[in-house]
């Protein structure tokens, strides 16, 4: 049985195929913040970037998973993954503060696509992807705090 999908569906599983590279992509990261953290705060930032990783990659089923209950296809190639996500890879060497900015910045794009792709799942009447969004967003929010006040103090202990 073939079923063909509403224009409502299809930009529904667009943006959650979106979010989904999105969200490998910040995980990523994650992972390269994590093995590549030094300085006096060390043990503390390294196991808040592999909290925080894990966390981000939780999210991953999520995402997919709802856009098979929307009758559409997660991302499955990873080839698939760069061109599709909004949220940059991070290249080269980076101090810890370039880290954490870098991870803020990701935060912020993924909470305003999110609170974006939630008013349109809204619209179209799909309060299990608004939730989802809803949900996943105040994590992203979360993770954007904890990291904004290692930057706050402007101590020199995140240069």
């Amino acid at each position: 049985m073939t079923s063909t999908l509403s224009a409502q569906q299809t930009a529904l599983i667009k943006a959650l195929n979106r979010e989904q590279a999105n969200t490998l992509i910040a995980y990523l990261n994650y992972k390269k913040y994590h093995w590549f953290t030094f300085g006096p705060l060390f043990r503390d930032v390294h196991l808040l970037f592999d909290e925080q990783g894990a966390e981000v990659f939780a999210m991953l089923d999520e995402l997919a998973e709802r856009s098979l209950m929307l009758d559409g296809s997660p991302i499955g190639d990873p080839e698939q993954y760069l061109p599709m996500a909004t949220v940059k890879a991070s290249v080269g060497s980076l101090t810890l503060q370039e880290m954490m900015a870098e991870a803020i910045a990701s935060h912020e794009l993924i909470i305003k696509e999110m609170h974006e792709d939630a008013e349109v799942a809204t619209d179209a009447g799909d309060i299990g992807t608004a939730d989802l969004y809803t949900r996943l967003v105040q994590v992203h929010q979360k993770h954007r705090w904890f990291l904004k006040e290692f930057l706050q103090k402007g101590d020199g202990l995140v240069t």
